[in-house]
């Protein structure tokens, strides 16, 4: 079977992978993400664009260190009309994102793309649209308090996967794209080139 590297630090891209028993070598492409966001922004890049860019980036900046392995890179943008979030700095900026998107909607695009020998095999943009209830200061608090700095390590300061899914009234899309990788469509693929079983 063909090795498979997952360019990236996230812990959460990971154990998405390895529950569904993939196993991956994690080796994180290490890029100046910030600058490749405001360099795209500046040329007028989607917050789209930008996900597919930065997916594709890491996929090739770590596909270049394993010749011959499927390596995937992905990324996620938020937008919220018009208006890009990045991941929260400090637990004031995390505050300051949630009370900026409560009550409204956002679309999450995350962005995924394999390569192999610095060829893109394949890639995928699944965007989802969140849907933020219009939740209490008090809850705020509360969700803050519980969830510590933890709520740094998103874009959004959420994670759907535990007391994040509290500050919703919808989600329109895919729950592992949510998570940082859209997993059914990634599966199909490396199925379908021989990476796994069939």
């Amino acid at each position: 079977m063909t090795q498979l590297v997952l360019a990236s630090a996230s812990k959460t891209r990971a154990k998405l992978l390895e529950d569904a028993g993939v196993s991956v070598f994690c080796d994180p492409a290490n890029l100046d993400e910030d600058g490749v966001k405001e360099s795209l922004k500046a040329e007028g890049a989607t917050a789209v664009q930008v996900a597919e860019t930065l997916a594709e980036l890491k996929a090739r900046a770590v596909s270049r260190r394993h010749p011959g392995a499927f390596v995937i890179g992905g990324d996620q943008t938020l937008d919220c009309n018009g208006i890009w979030f990045d991941k929260p700095v400090d637990m004031d900026q995390a505050r300051g994102h949630m009370m900026a998107l409560r009550g409204k909607t956002h679309r999450l695009n995350a962005a995924v793309c394999v390569m192999r020998d610095d060829e893109v095999l394949w890639h995928l943009n699944d965007p989802v649209e969140m849907v933020m209830r219009p939740f209490s200061d008090d809850f705020l608090d509360w969700y803050i308090g519980e969830c510590g700095t933890e709520i740094c390590d998103s874009v959004g300061g959420y994670r759907l996967e535990g007391l994040g899914a509290q500050l919703f009234s919808a989600v329109r899309g895919d729950y592992f794209t949510v998570l940082g990788l859209p997993l059914l469509p990634l599966l199909d693929f490396l199925r379908a080139n021989g990476a796994l079983k069939a």
